[in-house]
């Protein structure tokens, strides 16, 4: 007699928007396809969400890690659309869209048609004072040098300086490019962070004709976007970021998985199971010294975490090793009044060639109009990069001060803070080296030999961005219940 399947066990370690969400799509996926699985996330603190974290404090809202994602990609709308919270996007504020570039200490409009730091609407460019007549006359030599022949990986770097030349590294790129990982341009990996680029040199033979033909084609734009994605080229939600993981929290629960708070995995173990006989083939060791078995784990840890809990495999100690930089943001609240109207944008980038403490700053309350109640102004301004990071070794009280000097200086704005908020986000934004996608890859595969049933994913790999985790969290998802369909196939065949 056929016995009834009992329910494939899948355990996912960390539970930030990569592990919330591999652990919703595997449960919708399981279900679509008839599959019994039991799915529990396994998070270390007290709060899920992981680097995205909304508050709430006198009428603000403040984001304390990731502010928005963007609006071009599609993974985060599909999962909001999935999560039937489309109705509560918000996009940019009218007066929210306009940036700025801090160069000789002075303010720079960014250049209309200026895509990731690249030039597309020339004209705009020929008439920026953000770069020298010799700096322009450089870039423009992308459109005829000749393109790189070697398909291996480079640096960021050094390809935008050999498309575009050095000064638009400095000046452009470094303050645009290197804000979303914190790191160095000369040591990121082409291939890992913007591979677009790579592609546009490689069909165009011109980073700058590559990128225009990008945008004349609509090709970076999703399909159906949201209306609040209109002239918007970020997202967020009108009570902040938090708002996709309180309903990624409450989905997960409504499927019937489990979240265990406060609980970590301190070591998986592979035992001599059956998975096609419907025995688990892991033990995932918690810090309260007791385990749970799995038939699958999805590891959504930052690498630094992995000795100890995997095996000691060349490919997985590399990944281990990766760079990983501490970056804090620090929120300021004023009156409307005691903000100086001279500043019409939504915030500016600082290279590091400027000399400052900060590395940029938004004002919030223009760029998403939600965020502070009327007449007042809220700004968020951004410390540590790669190659600086003495500021780990400052006080709250140092950090803040030095914010606030700059904030004087630059803003003109004198008046004591209505209150501050200051977030360390240490060892939070990982650095992809040259050679980083061979790198994933070879682990990989040495885990699939030795461990089958585990599946590494998250920021470390793919993309930092929400959107990066989301796509990254739901094709893992896809993974998993795929492999658990073959071994429940199998154990179906063996029992008939």
């Amino acid at each position: 007699m056929k016995s009834e399947p009992s329910a494939k066990q899948v355990v996912i370690v960390g539970g930030g928007i990569t592990g919330l969400t591999a652990a919703f799509y595997a449960s919708r996926y399981a279900a679509d396809a008839g599959l019994p699985v039991a799915v529990t996330v396994l998070e270390k603190s007290g709060r899920l969400g992981g680097k995205v974290q909304t508050v709430r404090k006198s009428g603000f809202t403040i984001e304390k890690g990731a502010d928005s994602f963007l609006t071009r990609k599609q993974p985060m709308i599909d999962l909001i659309r999935d999560l039937g919270i489309e109705d509560k996007l918000v996009g940019q504020g009218s007066r929210g869209k306009r940036s700025y570039f801090l160069h000789h200490g002075q303010f720079y409009p960014a250049p209309s048609g200026m895509v990731l730091g690249i030039p597309t609407d020339l004209s705009a460019f020929m008439e920026t004072g953000l770069v020298s007549p010799d700096g322009k006359a450089r870039a423009l030599e992308d459109l005829s040098l000749p393109k790189r022949e070697d398909d291996g990986d480079e640096s960021l770097g050094g390809f935008l300086e050999r498309r575009l030349g050095a000064e638009m590294v400095a000046s452009v790129a470094e303050p645009l490019l290197a804000g979303i990982y914190a790191g160095d341009l000369y040591k990121l990996s082409l291939d890992a962070t913007f591979p677009q680029f790579k592609e546009a040199e490689r069909h165009y033979g011109s980073v700058i004709q590559g990128m225009q033909a990008n945008q004349a084609s609509g090709r970076n734009q999703p399909s159906n976007p949201p209306k609040a994605a209109a002239g918007s080229a970020f997202l967020s939600f009108g009570k902040g970021l938090g708002t996709v993981i309180d309903k990624l929290e409450q989905a997960v629960l409504d499927s019937g998985a489990v979240i265990l708070r406060e609980t970590d995995a301190v070591r998986l173990e592979r035992i001599k199971g059956k998975p096609e006989l419907g025995t688990p083939g892991y033990r995932v060791h918690l810090n309260r010294g007791d385990y749970l078995e799995a038939d699958a784990v999805i590891v959504t840890l930052p690498t630094y975490e992995y000795p100890g809990l995997l095996p000691h495999l060349p490919g997985l100690v590399r990944l281990s090793e990766l760079p990983y930089v501490s970056v804090a943001n620090v929120v300021l609240a004023f009156n409307g009044d005691d903000v100086p109207p001279t500043f019409d944008g939504s915030g500016f980038v600082i290279s590091r060639k400027e000399g400052r403490f900060i590395t940029a700053c938004t004002l919030t309350s223009l760029k998403w109009e939600n965020t502070a109640p009327a007449g007042k102004t809220l700004l968020r301004c951004y410390v540590g990069r790669a190659g600086d990071q003495d500021w780990v070794k400052l006080s709250d009280e140092e950090i803040v001060g030095r914010v606030r000097a700059e904030v004087r200086e630059l803003l003109g704005i004198e008046a004591e803070p209505l209150f501050h908020e200051l977030t360390r986000l240490y060892r939070s934004m990982p650095n992809y080296p040259v050679g980083h996608l061979q790198h994933i890859k070879s682990a990989r595969e040495e885990l699939a030999g030795t461990m089958p049933g585990v599946h590494l994913t998250g920021a470390a790999f793919d993309g930092v961005g929400l959107p990066d985790c989301v796509r990254q969290g739901r094709e893992t998802a896809e993974t998993v219940v795929m492999q658990l369909r073959k071994q429940a196939a199998a154990g179906s065949v063996r029992e008939n």
